[in-house]
């Protein structure tokens, strides 16, 4: 009833509308929702550091640990919201709803395995990293808490997912901006016991961050139920498929490994760094923070642009996915030219959010400048990699990933410390960036190729009764 429902659906705006406009109102709403994540994850460690700095340093502890709960979460909605959105391009209402419905047992074993992890990992996880017993005990009380109540989060990602999956980018973005908003405004209030709350403080700010997921999840399922006519939420797709899972990992996969190799990439730099000084390492933990108000932005057209080329694939319009990708290029150039402009120019300004010392001010001010040369490459070779996902060959980000982060930057790190020279370990970066653009360049030109080797599908009658 669902598939016969959704045949008589108008045609999905992604099959219809100018490339242009239609790229920029899909990815507006994921630019500011970007944004908004950025800012709170800031304004997150902000009031834990006021706790004392045993409760940041456990915070930032478990960081790694959350990080690969979010890969997981996030590398599953990439796979199944790429399948639907490829399946509803191809008018295959079955295939759209199996992937879609399929993905929630996906999140409930994840769930499920986070949580046994709650349990049995927190407390080795800490002493695997030498913290001390204060820095363990805070670390306990805020991992553990997060993950038995990670739930939240994952469903809030596979809700959001199944938005961007048929083009509710604004749907998303005010699913995202209101769970963190919340966590905003719990924070305080949880840490430090404000207007009769108990004074809870590192957990507070774990239960802050749950809370901010729960509703915003109840909120995307709202939408979904309301508004996403395209997707059918029954139980009786819900069954696992082995065709569907395989299907969805395909792509999903590779984006998981991606995220876990960027942490073995962080722990890895830090090391080379601390040999020089705890100074540079602190540098290049401000760098990651100033550099994600560039980022976020791009990685906000990345999942505008990804259900846009998706669809016009499975729809077999070659001529609306190579506009898509090129647009989509152009639009993170110009955003990482304005980054490339504010670290060259003030280095000095944006370290001093972070209230860098002197020396750290000497080592960061070149660090920046030095860094900021990889950016414009960076933006056209994030959306290359992101197509390929797109275009069902997840395979090819990861490899792009690997030879960037695990190939190119870190054994580049290394033999550029062996000068005694820390700046010139920051050029690793630029060095790892042009391996990671050149590869891009080639397995883009391969998929050109060998997978967008057709000419246009014709336009569908009801389109052309619409457009006319």
């Amino acid at each position: 009833m669902a598939e016969t429902a959704a045949k008589h659906l108008p045609p999905n705006r992604m099959g219809t509308e100018p490339i242009q406009p239609l790229l920029i109102k899909t990815s507006i709403p994921m630019v500011i929702s970007m944004l908004v994540q950025a800012l709170y994850n800031i304004v997150d460690s902000l009031f834990v550091a006021r706790i004392e700095e045993d409760a940041l340093t456990a915070v930032s502890l478990a960081f790694s640990m959350q990080n690969l709960m979010i890969a997981v979460a996030i590398g599953t909605g990439v796979g199944f919201s790429a399948l639907v959105s490829k399946s509803l391009g191809e008018r295959n209402f079955d295939m759209a709803n199996r992937a879609a419905n399929n993905a929630i047992p996906l999140y409930a074993l994840t769930y499920l395995l986070f949580l046994v992890a709650a349990f049995t990992l927190t407390e080795p996880f800490f002493h695997a990293q030498h913290a001390s017993e204060k820095i363990t005990q805070y670390g306990i009380d805020y991992m553990k808490t997060v993950l038995i109540f990670s739930f939240g989060m994952l469903m809030q990602v596979c809700l959001e997912r199944m938005l961007l999956a048929t083009g509710k980018t604004f749907y998303s973005m005010i699913t995202q901006a209101t769970g963190a908003i919340i966590n905003c405004i719990a924070d305080p209030i949880l840490i430090f016991g404000l207007l009769g709350a108990p004074k809870l403080g590192v957990k507070g700010a774990a239960i802050a961050t749950i809370f901010g997921q729960i509703v915003a999840a109840s909120l995307a399922l709202f939408f979904n139920m309301k508004y996403n006519k395209e997707i059918t939420l029954s139980f009786k797709y819900m069954r696992l498929k082995a065709e569907v899972v395989r299907r969805i990992y395909a792509v999903g996969l590779p984006s998981i490994i991606m995220s876990a190799i960027g942490s073995v990439m962080v722990f890895g730099f830090n090391r080379i760094l601390m040999a020089f000084t705890s100074t540079a390492a602190a540098v290049f933990g401000a760098y990651f923070k100033l550099q994600s108000f560039i980022f976020m932005p791009i990685f906000g057209i990345n999942n505008g642009m990804v259900p846009i080329v998706a669809y016009n694939y499975g729809a077999r319009n070659k001529s609306r996915v190579l506009e898509t990708i090129k647009y989509a290029a152009i639009y993170a150039i110009g955003i990482m030219l304005i980054g490339l402009v504010l670290f060259e120019t003030i280095p000095g300004p944006l370290l001093k959010f972070y209230d860098a010392s002197p020396a750290m001010l000497e080592i960061g001010i070149p660090a920046l400048r030095i860094i900021a040369t990889h950016f414009l490459i960076a933006g056209a070779a994030i959306m290359m990699s992101s197509s390929f996902q797109a275009l069902g060959n997840g395979v090819y980000s990861m490899i792009v990933s690997i030879l960037r982060q695990m190939v190119a930057l870190l054994p580049a790190a290394y033999l550029l410390s062996l000068s005694g020279n820390l700046n010139m370990v920051w050029w690793a970066f630029p060095i790892a960036e042009v391996v990671s653009f050149i590869t891009c360049c080639f397995f883009m030109r391969k998929i050109v190729r060998d997978k967008l080797n057709f000419e246009d599908a014709p336009v569908p009658q009801e389109t052309q009764a619409q457009e006319g």
